[in-house]
Parts: C-alpha cells; sequence; structure tokens
C-alpha cells in the first residue's frame, strides 16, 4: 500500500505562516551574528556565489584558468566553471571517502591554477590541510564549498573561513532556504569589496526571475511537510525513476544556463524570520543525527561518516557507504520509493554525467566513481520517527549481508 506520508531526502527547517509576512531584512546580519563570521554576501543561489567568487579571483590572477574540484560533487560546480570560461581539472577522492586525495590533488595543482574548491559534503567537514598547503605551494586561492554545511563548525569557527573565500546555499532542504539563494564569506576585508563590486557589476535585477522564486517560495511554505511533499517531490521522483532516469530523480540534471538576478526583499525578510529558529534547529538535529549514526554503525559492513575531530556538522542527512555497488542497489530497490526519505546524493562522478561531456574532463576517477556507486543518503529530517528508521536499517542490513 502506497504510504500516504513522504519524508524529504533532507532535513530543511520548515517555514512557518509568520515568516511570510513583510519584515524588515536583516537576514546576512542574523546569519552573520549567529555563525560568527564576518559580514556575509546574499546572491541568488549557491552556484551563483561560486560565480562571483570565481569572477573576483579571476580579475586577481588573470594568467591563471583551471579550477580543480573533486570529481564526486554538484554538477552546477562544473556549469559554473565553464560558464566563467575557466577550465575544470578533476581531482579523485580518498578511497572509500568524499574528501580530496592530498596526492592526487599535489599532481593537480600547478602554475595554471586559479582555485581549489574542497567540499563540505553532508554538512561535515571536509579536511582543509592538504587544500591549502597545496594552494599555498602553487599560488592558487582556495574556495570553500560550504553549499551542504550553512551551521557546520570546524573548531572554534565557522566552515568557509579557512579558505579565501567560502560560500553556502540557501535552496530548499539545506537547512534555512528562501528556495534559492547563496551566501559568499572571506576574512579579507579588500577581498570581500572586490566580491561586492563584482556583484554590483554583473547581477541584474532581473524581476521575473524574482518573482518565480518568491511564487516557488510560496510553494515551499506550503508543500513542504510529509502529507503533501509526495506532490512536489515523491510523484517526479517514481515518475523519473519509472522511465529509467535516475539522473532527474535525483535532480541532477541542470540547464546549461545559471539563473542570475538580485534577491528581493520579501524573500529576505521570510529568510531573516526563519533563521531565528536555525540555532536550536541545528542542535536538534545534530543529537538525533549522532544517534542514528551509532544506530548505522551496528550494521554490518556499513561505512557511515561521522564529524571529524574537533569539527561540528550541519546534518541536513545522514551519508554512508554500502560494501559494494550490487548491495547499494538492492537497498534502493526497496527505499528509494517507499517515502522514507532515501535516496543517493549524486548518481555518478562528474565523468559520467553525459550531458556534462563538453565541459568535464573524461579522466579515469576509479575513487570517486566508486563512491558514487555504493553511496546511500538517508533524511534526518524530525519527520523520519523511530519506526520507520528502524525499517530502513532493517533493509539496509538485509542488504549489506
Amino acid at each position: 500500500m502506497r504510504r500516504l506520508r513522504e519524508i524529504p531526502p533532507t532535513a530543511g527547517l520548515p517555514l512557518q505562516a509568520a515568516d511570510l509576512l513583510p519584515r524588515r531584512d536583516a537576514l546576512t546580519a542574523t546569519l552573520a551574528a549567529q555563525l560568527g563570521t564576518p559580514p556575509l554576501q546574499l546572491e541568488c543561489s549557491g552556484t551563483a556565489a561560486l560565480l562571483v567568487a570565481l569572477h573576483a579571483l579571476k580579475a586577481r590572477a588573470p594568467d591563471r584558468r583551471v579550477v580543480v574540484a573533486p570529481a564526486y560533487t554538484c554538477p552546477l560546480v562544473a556549469i559554473a566553471v565553464h560558464r566563467m570560461g575557466l577550465t575544470l581539472r578533476l581531482c579523485d577522492t580518498r578511497p572509500g571517502h568524499w574528501d580530496l586525495d592530498p596526492q592526487a590533488l599535489a599532481q593537480a595543482c600547478r602554475e595554471d591554477t586559479l582555485a581549489i574548491l574542497p567540499t563540505h559534503l553532508a554538512g561535515l567537514v571536509a579536511d582543509m590541510d592538504a587544500p591549502l598547503e597545496i594552494a599555498r605551494a602553487t599560488g592558487a586561492f582556495v574556495i570553500e564549498d560550504a553549499a551542504q554545511a550553512l551551521g557546520a563548525r570546524d573548531g572554534e569557527q565557522s566552515v568557509g573561513l579557512h579558505g579565501d573565500i567560502g560560500f553556502f546555499s540557501l535552496a530548499a532542504g539545506k537547512g534555512l532556504s528562501i528556495y534559492e539563494g547563496g551566501l559568499l564569506v572571506t576574512r579579507d576585508d579588500a577581498l570581500r569589496e572586490e566580491l561586492r563590486a563584482v556583484s554590483a557589476a554583473i547581477v541584474p535585477p532581473a524581476s521575473g526571475w524574482e518573482l518565480r522564486r518568491s511564487v516557488e517560495l510560496l510553494g515551499l511554505a506550503a508543500l513542504y511537510r510529509p502529507s503533501l511533499l509526495g506532490l512536489a517531490y515523491g510523484v517526479p521522483l517514481r515518475r523519473a525513476l519509472r522511465r529509467g532516469d535516475p539522473v532527474a530523480a535525483v535532480g541532477d540534471d541542470f540547464a546549461p544556463q545559471i539563473p542570475f538576478h538580485r534577491v528581493g526583499r520579501w524573500r529576505r525578510g521570510v529568510g531573516t524570520r526563519a533563521a531565528a529558529r536555525l540555532p536550536d534547529f541545528l542542535i536538534t538535529n545534530r543529537a538525533r543525527a549522532l544517534q542514528r549514526v551509532a544506530r548505522l554503525r551496528a550494521l554490518p559492513g556499513i561505512s557511515v561518516f561521522d564529524e571529524a575531530a574537533g569539527t561540528i556538522g550541519s546534518w541536513p542527512f545522514l551519508l554512508l557507504l554500502m560494501p559494494t555497488a550490487a548491495k547499494a542497489d538492492a537497498a534502493l530497490a526497496e527505499l528509494w520509493t517507499a517515502g522514507l526519505g532515501v535516496s543517493r546524493l549524486f548518481v555518478h562522478a562528474l565523468p559520467d554525467y553525459a550531458y556534462l561531456a563538453d565541459r568535464v574532463p573524461q579522466d579515469a576517477m576509479p575513487h570517486a566513481r566508486d563512491f558514487a556507486q555504493r553511496a546511500l543518503t538517508i533524511s534526518n529530517s524530525a519527520w523520519l520517527d523511530e519506526a520507520d528508521f528502524e525499517r530502513i536499517c532493517a533493509v539496509i542490513g538485509r542488504a549489506s549481508a
């Protein structure tokens, strides 16, 4: 029997009716105070924030044209690098992990490297030591991709502050959301002014896009609940899987054109109201995640990703690695369409997306490809109750045995 409830694949902060009322814009100031960062810069998406960052760094080092990124990351990274007229150079990941492999990274970074993009994945903090050391040795910049990690901390400070620039996403399901949005941060005062100048020069008002995002935000506020999410998420997911299109099911099928516009006052006000609940939301999410990670570790053959020593994750979902690709497929066959919030993060390593073939080098990335084939995600939503979580554990346990 088809479930009447649909659990979202990630733990987003639900909007309340009062959030939609007019309010003054204090979004970036509120978040900077909560995170303990220098002033934040708001853009219309995390990808747009990355574009602004690349534009500013390209102006600083015009002779450097290569961006080094992990081979397992969001396809939008490749699209953004291509749009800036830069060259993407992939770096394989560590075996059985999503972090950049230090040896492969050292080989990928040369005098032509503009930036390295370590990624804080699944709200967990990436190893920053190797990227920072290699960047210093080669004269490259470091851009921290913290799209999935708003609220995560590395030591005493927010992620995004170890490198030259960091960016966060405010997209649906990324914790705090204004449907689409992005934040830029840097410790460098001069670079902060350059990022602001770039944004002022290249980002148009585009009122049509902002109207569309406002309507979509209203839809998110109305439908982001288990009783209605099946309409917006469950039905398209199952339709894509029936036609054998897992890329569309996950939402990895991005258009080549990246929307670029200014975020309107109303959406900034919605974010301002919702941000007041973010600290408590993150604390509760983390407590739930740590408890469930401990439960998953009891399953045979499963690798479950946890916080590195001295770090705190933001935990939008739990990320685990099955023993083999076949066992991952077996678990997904039972769970992906069950409405329990189990999914894949990215379906492929970047070279394996057919629609990216013109902008991604077709290099062998065996560790990233293996990771993509074996990785599963489990929602960290409060709506996933203990009975359903145990059902997930039972299926994963059978599949991995």
